[in-house]
């Protein structure tokens, strides 16, 4: 797998666009901090993949250079090259037009507000759409536009009025659009064909020509455009930092002297021990040291019911105390809680570049060059193929210019696909990348891990069955339990809890036996509380006791026994019981069309028992991790592209070589985490056909939006060859377009808070 700081190779994309366009995988749940020493920068209007290749080209000669680490999610470039290179560094990534500020010191506003990538998230609220700041600069410039286009409407032969009208104009698109003019100029000098060289050939044109009104109104509208956009983006972007603001700023700290005292979160040391009150968010991850509570966790695991806590149970920064005072002692920093790793690792997730992405990258790097090229034609062969006059050439050429502007294109693949990032997200699914959330549509076969994925991971008593004998059966329990509860055997634990009665006290000279039960005496009478092979020792097997055996081993049951020195007393039957969740989980892959396949290190049998219980096509036992591998490699060459869930670390090689990896994040280990693509926050298998669900239904608006941007320009170009388009109309349509695809795509947000029947009902 490929992780977020890694360069990427360098690529052309044709997209000058403020809008977030994209690049790759995270790691695990864990955030993976840039190695120390290397200087990392905030660039505050780069957050377009365009914009991350104008950047790499500006350095593409840096001496020394190593790797250049961008994260657009955040507007990071770490670089890593020799000391004596960065002021080398910064400066030509500010002649590009960016400003760079050292990450460590104070983040400056970008003033410019320029199109091009601004840093909206002040201009946004996490419920909703806001309008951005920086609009009543815009609102200004479209004013002077408009002034401009009624003069030249209503006098344009009268010279003074034309002088004003040419004031207004180059107002208008130093207002709006000087930082896009400018750096369109530094394209064209370096050969480079973007929106921003698109833009300024466009409206040097329109001015030369005398179309001094279109030129303004042109470079308004695409300013305000872009302003939109890229709040729309930014607004997808940070989704997921909505969660931020559940978490308290401050706490209730435990003093030593034993009283409370408020302190900021950011400030609580790990050992500290909070106060939470019932009501009140947690502020940092813990453990409960006191206090029993129930605990709302569906902003971290997107679990919908509250979970009981008592002392001993783990708690995370964000979520809802709903019932009873606990404390907790901290176990994590403010930035190392489980909520803040789950918001890093989303950021980076949206850093990479989906296929879907990557196609539109490569073709909008074809395209814009292409029309640069239809353009000139028209210009230069159609005074003489179509008898128009030089003027009528050069303004359609330039309409086409405008037209051809691919940013409604560009943009219709990076929203979408952070939006649905952020949407699983909000579910308590952690998806590691575009690449991941496109290739979730593509699972044919799913292969499951049985313990702690399909079943509770936990033994728990499921039958007890007195044998007659001379014995009361309420003593015959009290000396189970007796016994189970002197044996540290996750087995006898189970029937321990399972019986929940307090024994007599009666038993002594408890004595364990290895591998087989435990031994101990009640009075004059030896009892034994062990498995098949030491209640065979002792010679108390008999055909009717093994036919019971039998049943409960077919259905996937540990079975002990208590027995006396002469006869089989009881027989208890200990399972790994399913989650009720699973079942629903399996039919709704059924549903899907996926198939399921059990691999587990169990044995054949008890695989076999819960397989039909869980309704999984086909299960297989006694696999080692390399066989579970092999499972894998052999499951790929019968469907395709096969997915593996697992916890553990034995999952963790057939997790990495499946197309998609879901781990558990409840119960998972951190190997099983690192390995797998997805990562399952509650443990809950019915989020495996929710992502699928998801993928389809982002992958069907991405061809959506590229039909959308695509057919309108198409629709327009005819119209600007044959007299149906103006410079202005072109903008507004091509404007109309970008937000018409960002809204689009922004759909998929609400996916995070809706139920399986609505992804039953959109997805196709």
């Amino acid at each position: 797998m490929s992780h977020p700081h890694t360069e990427e190779p360098n690529a052309s994309h044709a997209c000058g666009c403020g809008s977030a366009c994209g690049p790759e995988t995270m790691a695990a749940v864990q955030p993976k901090p840039e190695p120390e020493g290397i200087p990392v920068f905030r660039i505050p209007t780069m957050d377009c993949a365009a914009e991350e290749g104008e950047i790499r080209h500006a350095l593409a000669k840096l001496p020394g250079l190593r790797s250049l680490s961008f994260q657009l999610g955040a507007r990071t470039l770490a670089i890593d090259a020799p000391a004596e290179s960065i002021p080398q560094a910064l400066d030509a990534i500010r002649k590009a037009g960016f400003k760079p500020v050292p990450l460590s010191g104070p983040v400056e506003q970008d003033d410019d507000h320029d199109h091009t990538g601004h840093d909206h998230h002040h201009g946004l609220s996490h419920s909703g759409f806001a309008l951005p700041e920086g609009l009543p600069r815009y609102a200004l410039a479209l004013v002077l536009a408009f002034g401009a286009e009624s003069i030249s409407f209503f006098a344009p032969h009268m010279l003074t009025f034309s002088g004003i009208g040419m004031a207004l104009s180059v107002a208008a698109i130093g207002l709006a659009g000087f930082s896009t003019y400018m750096k369109g100029l530094t394209a064209l000098r370096n050969l480079r064909l973007n929106i921003n060289a698109l833009m300024t050939v466009a409206v040097t044109g329109a001015f030369v020509i005398g179309q001094w009104p279109e030129a303004a109104m042109v470079m308004t509208l695409y300013a305000i455009a872009e302003l939109i956009e890229a709040s729309s983006v930014d607004r997808a972007r940070n989704a997921i930092k909505g969660l931020l603001d559940m978490t308290p700023e401050k706490a209730e700290v435990k003093q030593a002297d034993g009283s409370w005292v408020e302190s900021l979160v950011k400030t609580v040391a790990i050992g500290a021990i909070v106060r939470v009150k019932p009501g009140a968010r947690v502020p940092l991850d813990g453990v409960i040291v006191a206090g029993t509570t129930s605990v709302d966790q569906s902003p971290v695991t997107g679990e919908s019911i509250p979970v009981d806590k008592t002392i001993g149970d783990p708690v995370f920064a964000g979520t809802i105390n709903t019932t009873g005072m606990v404390e907790v002692q901290v176990n994590a920093t403010a930035n190392g809680t489980l909520l803040a790793r789950i918001i890093h690792a989303v950021e980076q997730a949206q850093g990479s570049r989906a296929p879907t992405q990557q196609f539109v990258d490569r073709f909008a790097s074809i395209y814009t060059p292409a029309v640069f090229a239809l353009a000139l034609a028209v210009c230069l062969l159609t005074p003489w193929l179509m008898d128009w006059s030089w003027m009528q050439a050069i303004y359609k050429a330039l309409v086409l210019l405008v037209i051809a502007c691919p940013c409604a294109l560009v943009i219709s693949t990076p929203v979408t696909v952070v939006s649905g990032l952020a949407s699983a997200a909000r579910r308590g699914i952690l998806i590691k990348g575009g690449i991941h959330l496109e290739g979730a549509r593509k699972i044919k076969a799913i292969a499951l891990d049985k313990t702690g994925t399909i079943t509770q991971g936990k033994p728990k008593l499921v039958a007890t069955e007195v044998l007659p004998t001379d014995q009361l059966e309420s003593q015959v329990l009290r000396w189970a339990s007796d016994l189970a509860a002197h044996s540290d055997h996750p087995v006898s634990k189970a029937i321990a809890q399972g019986l929940g009665i307090q024994g007599n006290g009666q038993l002594e000279g408890f004595t364990a036996l290895p591998g087989r039960g435990i031994e101990a005496w009640s009075n004059e009478h030896q009892l034994i509380l062990g498995n098949h092979r030491l209640i065979e020792d002792r010679g108390l097997c008999s055909p009717q006791i093994e036919a019971r055996l039998a049943e409960h081993e077919a259905q996937g049951r540990t079975v002990t026994m208590l027995a006396s020195s002469i006869q089989v007393l009881a027989i208890f039957a200990v399972a790994d019981t399913i989650k009720e969740s699973s079942r629903v989980a399996i039919e709704d892959l059924h549903a899907l069309g996926v198939a399921s396949v059990m691999l587990t290190g169990d044995n054949v049998a008890t695989a076999k028992a819960i397989a039909r219980q869980a309704g999984i096509d086909d299960a297989r036992g006694n696999l080692l991790p390399e066989d579970k591998l092999a499972a894998i490699e052999e499951l790929q060459k019968q469907y395709g592209c096969v997915a593996m869930t697992g916890d553990g670390i034995n999952d963790a090689p057939a997790l990495a070589r499946s197309n998609i990896g879901f781990a558990m994040g409840g119960a998972g280990t951190d190997t099983a985490m690192e390995a797998a693509d997805v990562v399952i926050m509650n443990d809950d298998l019915r989020r495996i056909p929710e992502a699928i669900r998801l993928s389809r239904k982002t992958q069907a608006i991405l061809w959506q939006n590229i039909a959308l941007a695509l057919g309108i320009k198409a629709v327009f170009l005819l119209l600007a060859l044959f007299n149906g388009a103006t410079m202005w109309m072109a903008v507004f349509a091509d404007m109309g377009a970008s937000l018409l695809v960002v809204f689009n795509g922004l759909r998929v947000l609400r996916a995070g808070r809706c139920t399986r029947h609505f992804f039953e009902a959109t997805a196709a």
